[in-house]
């Protein structure tokens, strides 16, 4: 095998999950080129990736009509693969699917009108997400065995993280935890004020923890809620400005703990060897990485998980979550990791 295009175009999780195949192809391929296709705001997962040859990022704002984005598709198409492996079957991936001349074309087993595009198909495994993924690399001789994400920071990355928590005034004396209280998603976002109430609980049994809170575009008022609804305020960092994919990475990789909702950060702290304490609504354990150092919590209605983007009972799956019961299994998670 000269060379392998893996699709995965979103989202940024996703994409750092998709990265313990890339792992395992490598290993399967080592002297293959491992190409992959993916959104350009999902670029800082792939970065300095010892196992991917090339990257082929869409830019939508490139690509601003049909004729740029065929000419772009048939370019990645045409690379002359022995391997395409389309994990998503979104409509991009299947124009490169479809014009590739690849001899082996495997996805998960497709809808009936996707049929013709795929050489091979796979029912993925049931389980971890980066497992149900890596599953679908089974015809060509790939199992996967608890690898996890990877992720690969630069010095100058770490050194950054190192200045800017210390300009913040965390210390040696301190431990840090990374909290991630945003979500796009309201059936996935435990209350901001839950956050601050968990972090005082945590902070009235361990003075010497720092937490610092993490936000993305647009979700500054929200991480705001979690300040104001905390009574210890000195022991929460609240950025000012929003800083980079990776500087985010690098700084949870500085902490003891990360803990939040499910979303990339908690991806990015398993690819950095963190352990991680995600509080759960609609989306099931299945993303959390089967090993003692990841846990999750959550409050067990019937309707969990729903895999739903909204709520028609008002959220009772989080809203009913209290910061007491969250506390109580969050420090049984963190005297199970020693910490």
């Amino acid at each position: 095998m000269r060379r392998i295009l893996v699709c995965q175009l979103r989202q940024i999780g996703d994409v750092l999950l998709a990265t313990a195949s890339l792992a395992l192809l490598k290993r399967r391929f080592p002297r293959a080129e491992i190409h992959v296709l993916t959104e350009k705001k999902c670029l800082p997962m792939l970065e300095n990736n010892p196992d991917v040859s090339k990257v082929w990022a869409i830019d939508k704002k490139q690509l601003t009509n049909l004729l740029k984005e065929m000419a772009f598709y048939w370019t990645v198409a045409r690379q002359g693969y022995d391997i395409v492996i389309d994990f998503q079957q979104l409509p991009r991936c299947r124009w490169v699917v479809g014009l590739s001349a690849a001899p082996v074309r495997l996805s998960y087993t497709p809808e009936w009108y996707n049929r013709w595009l795929f050489t091979h198909t796979v029912t993925p495994l049931d389980g971890y997400s980066a497992m149900a993924k890596a599953s679908v690399l089974r015809p060509l001789g790939i199992e996967w065995n608890g690898e996890r994400p990877r992720l690969y920071l630069t010095e100058a990355e770490k050194d950054f993280a190192a200045g800017y928590l210390a300009r913040y005034g965390v210390t040696a004396e301190h431990r840090l935890i990374t909290v991630d209280p945003t979500h796009r998603r309201a059936t996935r976002r435990w209350p901001a004020r839950h956050y601050g109430e968990l972090i005082a609980k945590a902070v009235e049994a361990q003075p010497d923890l720092r937490f610092l809170v993490l936000y993305g575009p647009g979700e500054l008022e929200e991480a705001k809620a979690v300040l104001d609804a905390c009574p210890c305020p000195e022991a929460v960092i609240l950025p000012d400005e929003i800083i980079s994919l990776r500087e985010m990475a690098a700084c949870i990789e500085r902490a003891v703990l990360h803990i939040g909702n499910c979303s990339s950060p908690r991806h990015m702290a398993v690819a950095l060897g963190v352990p991680t304490f995600i509080v759960l609504g609609a989306t099931s354990p299945a993303w959390t990485f089967p090993s003692p150092e990841h846990s999750q919590v959550f409050l067990g209605k019937e309707c969990q998980p729903c895999n739903k983007n909204t709520c028609d009972i008002g959220y009772a799956c989080l809203e009913g979550l209290s910061p007491d019961v969250v506390w109580q299994a969050m420090q049984a998670h963190m005297n199970e990791c020693g910490l």
